[in-house]
């Protein structure tokens, strides 16, 4: 593998994946010309610990569907197959054993950027990865040690707002991808 090979990691619950993560990741590849952005659904957020999300099985189809015709995408199920929460710094870890020789970048929204001093071992993350941060507006502030690319770009996608929609049996929802669509409804996800 080329030292010069840039792989950008998006994790999320992606439940569901709808098109502004696939928007965003695309700015994120185009901005840093990444070789390929691997999309890692968690299995437990640890920020989320509340609600139990569709099946890593759904969730890894729909991801399947929604970048079939972008050949730059790769569905990674590594978190779905480890014990307990899914922590960024331990799949940043696992990532950079996998591709020594490559440049890793770690997606994230301005959000998570600023919630990051808040996540286990951030340094540890830090360590191995660039940080790619979707910005809204106002950049985001830099911090010592850490690599930050800063991409300016947003979306009006809501997961939670599509599985409302979902649960409520609205026939009028925006931001999906048809295949990803029709899973949703052929699987009866959401459904109260």
């Amino acid at each position: 593998m080329s030292a010069s090979r840039k792989i950008g990691l998006f994790g999320g619950t992606f439940d569901p994946v709808h098109l502004g993560h696939i928007h965003l990741a695309t700015l994120a590849k185009d901005s840093l010309q990444l070789d390929e952005v691997r999309f890692l659904p968690c299995k437990i957020s640890p920020h989320k610990t509340g609600s139990a999300p569709a099946s890593g099985e759904d969730r890894c189809e729909m991801l399947r569907l929604a970048t079939a015709g972008l050949s730059w995408a790769v569905v990674d199920d590594f978190e779905l197959t480890t014990t307990g929460p899914s922590f960024s710094y331990l799949t940043a870890e696992a990532m950079a054993e996998k591709f020594p020789a490559a440049r890793l970048f770690w997606i994230m929204g301005g959000d998570q950027w600023d919630a990051l001093p808040r996540w286990k071992n951030p340094e540890r993350l830090a360590a191995c990865v660039e940080f790619i941060v979707l910005a809204r507006g106002e950049n985001p502030a830099p911090r010592d040690g850490y690599r930050l690319h800063v991409v300016q770009g947003q979306h009006p996608a809501s997961a939670t707002v599509i599985r409302e929609a979902v649960s409520k049996k609205l026939t009028d929802i925006s931001n999906l991808d048809p295949a990803v669509e029709k899973w949703i409804t052929e699987k009866r996800l959401y459904q109260p």
